[in-house]
């Protein structure tokens, strides 16, 4: 080759432009198509994934989180914390943002996931609010025996009480889940779990007194067959959770005691 080519050669490569350098992944919107498309996760699921990741990206504030360490990543739980957001949400929040991390490991940009050792708040975490024995005892005794339906009632929060069972299970028992003699009842919970339950005392009364004034009233000429519940309504169906759920309200307004 001679002189002249290869200065013109030369003379060209240094002419010629560089490639655009990679631009930044668009993390957000990969991720949410790898949710959509291999996780096949419903549209609200991915909704709510994209914006927790959203709050990590902006957190980021343009770094890559490929080069992240597990010391670095609890500063982001700090943040979450600083600008007020509730446990739960900040525990969901970390959900997401571990399942980014898996996502990074299949695509190969992360080895590791430092994002499995993010530890935060759990919303058991948080003190309940306890009632005093007076408060209790004021709650309990709120439905008023003149009240039309207030022997119901009150089984119902003698129930609650006693057994500790969601209101959903004490919507669904059944009358023939309720053994009186032996102080216990058969509670069915998610996935149809069943437990058996005891009865106190004051929770027995309260059931026995429903089952022989209150609940024939209620269910009028319907059989068991017909109308199995233990708990009903005014038309002898079952008693929905949401009406418990008001029920818990009005009394404990009656009785000046927190419903939660």
């Amino acid at each position: 080759m001679g002189l002249s080519k290869l200065r013109r050669l030369q003379q060209d490569a240094t002419a010629a432009p560089l490639p655009p350098a990679d631009p930044t992944p668009d993390w957000l919107g990969n991720f949410e198509h790898y949710l959509r498309s291999e996780c096949h996760l419903a549209v609200n699921t991915v909704a709510a994934y994209g914006r927790d990741l959203k709050r990590f990206l902006d957190w980021l504030g343009g770094r890559s989180p490929v080069d992240l360490s597990i010391a670095q990543l609890t500063d982001f739980l700090a943040y979450l914390k600083r600008i007020g957001l509730a446990p739960s949400s900040s525990a969901r929040c970390v959900v997401s943002v571990r399942m980014f991390y898996k996502y990074l490991q299949l695509e190969g940009r992360v080895q590791d996931s430092p994002a499995e050792l993010l530890v935060t708040q759990r919303q058991w975490q948080r003190v309940p609010k306890v009632l005093t024995p007076s408060q209790v005892d004021a709650f309990l005794a709120a439905p008023a025996r003149y009240d039309a339906l207030g022997v119901r009632d009150r089984a119902i929060l003698e129930l609650l009480y006693a057994t500790g069972c969601r209101v959903s299970e004490v919507s669904h028992m059944l009358l023939a889940n309720v053994h009186l003699d032996q102080r216990m009842c058969l509670a069915e919970g998610k996935g149809s779990k069943q437990r058996l339950v005891p009865l106190g005392d004051r929770a027995v009364r309260a059931i026995s007194d429903y089952l022989q004034t209150q609940r024939p009233q209620l269910v009028g000429q319907r059989s068991t067959a017909q109308s199995p519940w233990l708990l009903v309504s005014r038309t002898g169906r079952m008693l929905r959770r949401e009406a418990i759920w008001e029920l818990v309200k009005k009394y404990a307004l009656m009785a000046g005691v927190p419903a939660s």
